[in-house]
């Protein structure tokens, strides 16, 4: 009764209290609350929170800073305090609760995550435990950062879709990759998916951190490698987000070869096959077929027609290869081929490729 009674009398006292002894109060509230937080019945947080959200209305920044480092860490913290404390666009008051806090819901977290700066998002990704609703969001809107900080959180669910976005991003980002492939949850097909477009020396170090499973790594990502080949007429990639995207930049003439040789040599094989085909005239479908042919001749083949130089034309060779290096027997051949096709074959040689099959037939007979 006494102690109902002093929670009364304070939530009395809070109509009156000076503006200058607000963040006075404000410590003597939260003594109160937290040393006693564990026999608290509901309705008695409840009027917790409102005593301390009318008290930190008008503090200063240093004051809800204290506050939110106080409050993250108790598991019976008034929920509306800490949602307040969480929005706040002042990160170094809102991480404390994004971090830690129990209490804060799975809405409340989406909506953040959805809503607030890169380094809220980045305070979210450190939490113990996200659920894969939550990492959704972190990984579409998150920056490199966030990325590679909820990738490496061992207490964070991914979905498919989670997994697939951060493999896409991973191309070219080493220490992504790293993250994604030290992770034990992530399914077996998107770890090959992973291996495929991770570097030589991310591959490297995965094998040498599973040396029992290096050789049989080796084996199945050339075979994958060559069955994603064998399979892209049955199985087609969708490459419309990226042709609206690289489509506006080419039409307005910002869109060139050295996008494309950037592209190839960070691994985005989307954009490469993309570009490729904007800067061809011909079909994405087109493009598509020759990165993923079982010979590299096409490859040479569009770079010669289109006036490609070789160091640019390697780099998509190197692309097309996958996982698996080029030998430098087939560097050479390709090499060879590349000096001894003029443009003008090359030319003719594409437009019969990228004719329908129909006429491509006709014109063999």
């Amino acid at each position: 009764m006494a102690q109902a009674m002093t929670i009364g009398e304070i939530d009395a006292a809070v109509a009156h209290v000076a503006r200058e002894r607000r963040a006075h109060m404000l410590d003597e509230v939260t003594d109160l609350f937290i040393r006693h937080a564990a026999s608290f019945s509901d309705d008695e947080i409840e009027l917790f929170d409102d005593v301390i959200g009318r008290l930190a209305t008008e503090i200063e920044i240093e004051a809800k800073i204290q506050l939110a480092q106080r409050l993250a860490a108790v598991p019976q913290a008034p929920r509306r305090v800490i949602r307040m404390l969480a929005f706040d666009d002042h990160v170094e008051v809102a991480t404390p609760v994004l971090a830690h806090s129990e209490r804060l819901d799975e809405p409340s977290l989406i909506e953040n995550a959805r809503t607030k700066s890169q380094q809220h998002l980045f305070a979210i990704s450190r939490r113990r435990e996200l659920a894969e609703p939550v990492t959704d969001v972190l990984v579409e809107r998150g920056d490199r950062s966030v990325a590679i900080s909820v990738a490496g959180n061992t207490g964070a669910r991914f979905s498919e879709k989670g997994f697939l976005a951060l493999i896409r991003r991973s191309a070219g980002d080493d220490l992504l990759a790293e993250r994604l492939g030290e992770r034990d949850a992530i399914p077996a097909h998107l770890f090959l998916k992973l291996l495929s477009v991770a570097s030589e020396r991310v591959r490297a170090k995965l094998r040498a951190s599973h040396p029992q499973a290096g050789a049989e790594i080796d084996r199945v990502v050339g075979e994958v490698t060559d069955r994603m080949k064998s399979l892209v007429v049955a199985r087609p990639r969708d490459y419309s987000d990226r042709v609206e995207v690289l489509g506006d930049l080419y039409r307005a003439g910002r869109l060139n070869e050295a996008d494309l040789a950037r592209f190839a040599h960070g691994g985005r094989f989307e954009d490469s096959v993309v570009t490729l085909a904007l800067l061809a005239k011909v079909p994405v479908t087109v493009a598509d077929r020759a990165m993923y042919g079982e010979r590299s001749d096409f490859v040479v083949v569009i770079a010669r027609a289109i006036g490609l130089k070789w160091g640019t034309t390697k780099l998509l060779l190197q692309l097309w290869s996958g996982p698996k290096l080029l030998p430098p027997e087939e560097l050479q051949r390709s090499l060879a081929a590349f000096e001894q096709l003029s443009p003008s074959t090359a030319a003719h040689l594409l437009r019969f490729q990228a004719a329908p099959a129909s006429e491509r037939a006709t014109e063999r007979q």
